[in-house]
């Protein structure tokens, strides 16, 4: 069966406002002015918690303690209010219905944890769209270990010689790398077209185009 894996902050929703709210809620917490900003450091917002919280030590110029003593914070706050700006990209729905129609088993591979995208999924009604979800504490490893996407898919029940990952970072990137998969990379996140330097099988400028792009990349 043709799989269809799916990242989550960035390549599903925009998670960014929230992730970079809860980061600036820990230094705001210790008497500090916010050190990020929710569109200027998407990026980083994306490569989770512990990246934002690191940006903002650095930026405060605060002792690298602070990561550790913060991140549990961090985790509370983001799960309190885990959906107030986030939304799904536009044409996410109907796309993974269509793609439901057409025979893909669908999944998601994140290295959010677990209770949190489900608990997110859930929040944007679209978790019953996927036969699989795996967070990062699902398993010992997480991405890039080729095998996060592999549990993912035999979750799904595909098969991962059939199988697409689509993303928008260089671990998703170097995920589908290391598992001799084609990776498909979103051009509308905070990288836009520069995304084209990680070089990906295919970029996804919107996702009305995803099941023409994935016949190309697996057909039928």
């Amino acid at each position: 069966m043709r799989t269809a894996i799916f990242d989550l902050d960035g390549t599903l929703a925009d998670t960014s406002a929230d992730l970079i709210a809860a980061a600036n809620a820990c230094f705001t917490g210790r008497g500090h002015a916010a050190p990020l900003h929710a569109e200027r450091d998407a990026l980083t917002a994306f490569r989770g918690g512990r990246a934002m919280l690191e940006l903002g030590v650095s930026r405060l110029a605060l002792s690298d303690v602070v990561v550790d003593e913060e991140y549990q914070t961090l985790l509370d706050h983001y799960g309190n209010n885990i959906d107030t700006h986030t939304r799904l990209y536009p044409g996410v729905e109907a796309t993974l219905d269509r793609l439901a129609q057409e025979g893909w088993a669908l999944g998601i591979c994140t290295n959010k944890p677990e209770g949190l995208a489900e608990t997110l999924l859930a929040r944007l009604a679209i978790r019953d769209r996927f036969a699989a979800m795996l967070g990062a504490d699902t398993l010992e490893v997480k991405k890039p270990d080729p095998e996060h996407l592999f549990e993912t898919v035999r979750r799904a029940g595909g098969d991962a010689k059939r199988t697409v990952l689509m993303g928008d970072t260089t671990t998703d990137r170097d995920t589908a790398r290391n598992a001799n998969v084609p990776v498909v990379l979103v051009g509308f996140g905070p990288m836009g077209q520069g995304i084209a330097e990680l070089q990906p099988d295919a970029i996804l400028d919107h996702y009305d185009d995803l099941p023409d792009l994935l016949d190309r990349l697996v057909p039928r």
